[in-house]
């Protein structure tokens, strides 16, 4: 069966740093037929790229904390351990914003870059889609501050051994899907590099 979805309406609600929208709509139904007219908001947060930097002579990671305002009321102190991530902007492929970002929030110069895939982070309300990459490095990793004062970022680098990374996601320390996901799959692929 084919499946097909019928906008009846699009509102849009907010626009700021992020959009909202709010859609009617109907679609098919595994069974047959269509739908009843249901209502979605759309947290519209665009494409995404996050990297965890990786130094495979000394087999360790760099990881980022900084503050989350998702974590806020959830998490005390909501600031999570994460990896080096921003948004695609017009004109920036994916690649691009890797080697970007690991400078901006890192200080790095990536030497070479190994995409794992591209992911919904929550469609069940946000049309945001995260390239996933492992970003090698020559040298030793380095802990820092970094960020860029004009956005708000205050961000602390700092490495960690894979294997103490991958106890820290089995440990709850690092409790955000996307760098959760990149630990597990480097450590379940650390012989690639």
């Amino acid at each position: 069966m084919r499946q097909e979805v019928e906008v009846l309406e699009r509102s849009d609600r907010y626009e700021g740093f992020f959009r909202l929208s709010t859609f009617r709509l109907r679609h098919t139904l595994f069974a047959g037929g269509w739908s009843q007219e249901i209502s979605r908001e759309l947290f519209h947060r665009g494409g995404c790229v996050a990297v965890l930097p990786y130094d495979p002579i000394r087999d360790e990671v760099l990881l980022i904390e900084q503050f989350r305002i998702g974590a806020l009321g959830q998490k005390e102190p909501p600031w999570l351990t994460e990896i080096v991530a921003g948004g695609i902007e017009a004109g920036e492929s994916p690649e691009d914003v890797a080697f970007r970002e690991a400078g901006e929030e890192a200080g790095l110069s990536l030497k070479a870059l190994h995409r794992i895939g591209s992911f919904f982070t929550s469609p069940g309300g946000t049309g945001e889609r995260v390239t996933l990459f492992i970003g090698l490095v020559e040298g030793p990793l380095e802990a820092g501050l970094h960020g860029l004062t004009d956005e708000g970022e205050d961000i602390r680098s700092f490495t960690l051994p894979l294997s103490e990374a991958e106890k820290a996601v089995e440990r709850g320390v690092v409790d955000s899907m996307i760098p959760a996901y990149a630990i597990m799959w480097l450590a379940a692929h650390r012989g690639r590099f």
